[in-house]
Parts: C-alpha cells; sequence; structure tokens
C-alpha cells in the first residue's frame, strides 16, 4: 500500500473502484428499499442471536467519522440476564414517571398511533441490549482529553449502527429513557461517558404487528438549490 507523508502525519493511498453510473444507481436504489423495509420493532423474539454477528454490527458502527477522529463512543453489548432485568426496573421506573408527570397531553396524543406506554418488557426479552456512550472527554489512566463534535459523531454511529442491524436481518427500537444515568451506575461505567441510546436487539417475535406510518415523500423533505 502506497505511503506519504503529510505534515508529518503518515497517509495511505484511498483504494477507490470508480463504479459506472448504472451501477452507482442500482447500488444506491438497492440500499434505499433495504432501509425503507427497516421498521421500529418493540415485539422482540427471545430467541438467542450468535455473539459474532453484534460484535459486527458494533464494528461496523465504530467505522462512523468523528470530530478529530477521536472516536467518542463506548458500545455496551448486554446479554446477562440480571443486568438486563435491573435495566428494565429502572427504564420502566423513569418512563413510569414521565408518562404520569413529565409528558405534556400533546405528547402523549402523539404517541398514542404507536401505541406504546412506560411498560419496556423488550429490554428484558432481547436477547441483546446495546447501550451506547457518548466519551465527553477522553481519559486514560486519569489524563483528560479533549473530544470534539461528540453528539454528531456518536449520532452518525448509532445511524450506522440501526442500519447494520436491519442489514443483518435483526429488528431494534431507539429507546432513551430520560434521565438514564442509571445505565452508567448499573453498568459502572467512567466519569468521562454519559448515556446516549439503548438498543434492544434480536429477531421480531412471530407474526409481530408494527403501526400502519407512512414516511415523508421526497418532495418534503429535500430542497434543491
Amino acid at each position: 500500500m502506497e505511503k506519504i507523508e503529510i505534515n508529518g502525519f503518515p497517509h495511505v493511498r484511498l483504494p477507490f473502484n470508480q463504479l459506472t453510473e448504472d451501477e452507482m444507481r442500482v447500488n444506491a436504489f438497492s440500499f434505499f428499499e433495504k432501509m425503507n423495509k427497516r421498521r421500529t420493532v418493540r415485539a422482540i423474539d427471545s430467541r438467542m442471536v450468535p455473539e459474532e454477528i453484534i460484535e459486527n454490527i458494533i464494528r461496523t458502527a465504530a467505522t462512523a467519522p468523528s470530530g478529530a477522529h477521536k472516536q467518542p463512543w463506548t458500545f455496551c453489548m448486554i446479554s446477562d440476564p440480571e443486568i438486563k432485568k435491573q435495566i428494565r426496573i429502572a427504564a420502566e421506573e423513569e418512563e413510569r414517571i414521565s408518562y404520569s408527570e413529565r409528558m405534556p397531553e400533546d405528547w402523549k396524543q402523539d404517541l398514542k398511533p404507536l401505541a406504546t406506554d412506560w411498560q419496556k418488557p423488550f429490554l428484558e426479552e432481547a436477547p441483546y441490549l446495546i447501550a451506547v456512550f457518548k466519551q465527553s472527554y477522553g481519559l486514560e489512566n486519569g489524563v483528560k482529553s479533549q473530544h470534539y463534535y461528540v453528539n454528531e459523531s456518536v449520532g452518525i454511529a448509532c445511524g450506522m449502527l440501526i442500519s447494520a442491524i436491519h442489514l443483518a436481518g435483526l429488528v431494534t427500537v431507539t429507546h432513551t429513557p430520560s434521565p438514564m444515568n442509571f445505565l452508567s451506575k448499573i453498568l459502572g461505567r467512567p466519569e468521562n461517558e454519559r448515556p446516549y441510546l439503548l438498543l434492544p436487539v434480536g429477531y421480531p417475535k412471530k407474526n409481530a404487528f408494527v403501526p400502519d406510518l407512512e414516511r415523508k415523500p421526497l418532495h418534503e423533505v429535500l430542497k434543491k438549490y
């Protein structure tokens, strides 16, 4: 592999194979068709998934771009039943308070088509939970270092994570109980990490149903200049 130095740092030649325009069209539309079938699924089966598949899904997410290449993320892969139970109990307590006290009425009305409530059995039933933590700053051997564009970087990684889950033939639901500090405590995460997203991952239950929703058409989300 050809290498050079730029500003005193090693660079390698980009391994780039130019596709034909027809190949580009096919690939772009094929990816859209696959991702357009992705759905948020709360009915997740307890059937076990090979661990290496979850590891490779996380490996894919970790290829995401990040500010100054600091890679400010930690992915916690959880299959231990007792830890999943603890997470469910803590998450449901926060959700119960949110539904009864924190959420304004219009939010509750907007959630009705999704048929969701404070109960989150998928957190215990799914074979795996992936808890994503953002690293507010680097911390190694007690020494702090600056991280940049943390929320943006971790958000991109989570998008790639969800795509990888779907393309592996699995399902998930993006769960963000607020506050999520209980995750740091249960998993014993260090002081520089903050919970960002919790994803139960597995196969859908047999004959699972999802809300009959429509995505916005392209002309509503695309503006050309």
